[in-house]
């Protein structure tokens, strides 16, 4: 993807700034939100990225939709705007994001299902949650019925498959080879 290792970049000099001055927590608050509101907002993604549209109304369009972000965001945006990297600055949320949970010891982790699930099947997976990382874990939860039933956890780049689907494809490929 183009423009990440900038982004990268960004993230570390915004964190360490935020850092610097005790603000990573609001900063993160602030990042969360710039980030969402890019990738939920097309046409504000498509006006940062476009050529056509004047840098300083790129950065009059981000200080009016964000009026209360801390001070180091509001750098960040007039940095961007400047070095003309405006266009990156949803990946440059979403980084800081990955940074800060690192410097934080956090970590997000997925888990599917086939059916919402319940405090028994919770319990379970925060079970197994602790064998598969120390950090602390906010849980992402998705239904998807394809899996038939048990869970899939994905933490990092590991992967835990407790679903039926996946025993009935191992019972299926046992059977197929012999």
């Amino acid at each position: 993807m183009a423009g990440t290792r900038a982004a990268i970049r960004y993230a570390k000099a915004v964190l360490s700034l935020a850092s610097d001055n005790k603000q990573a927590e609001a900063v993160q608050a602030d990042m969360t939100l710039i980030g969402q509101t890019i990738a939920n907002n097309a046409s504000l993604e498509d006006a940062l990225k476009s050529p056509v549209v004047k840098l300083s109304e790129k950065a009059n369009v981000l200080n009016a939709l964000f009026p209360s972000v801390s001070s180091e965001s509001k750098s960040l945006f007039n940095i961007l705007v400047s070095n003309k990297r405006v266009n990156i600055l949803g990946q440059v949320a979403t980084q800081y994001g990955i940074l800060y949970d690192q410097v934080n010891n956090k970590a997000h982790a997925f888990v599917t299902t086939a059916v919402p699930m319940t405090p028994e099947l919770e319990v379970k997976v925060m079970a197994k949650l602790k064998t598969l990382t120390t950090k602390e874990v906010t849980l992402n939860k998705t239904v998807d019925e394809n899996i038939l039933g048990g869970f899939i956890l994905r933490v990092g780049d590991q992967q835990y498959d407790a679903s039926v689907s996946n025993q009935l494809n191992t019972l299926k490929s046992k059977f197929t080879i012999n």
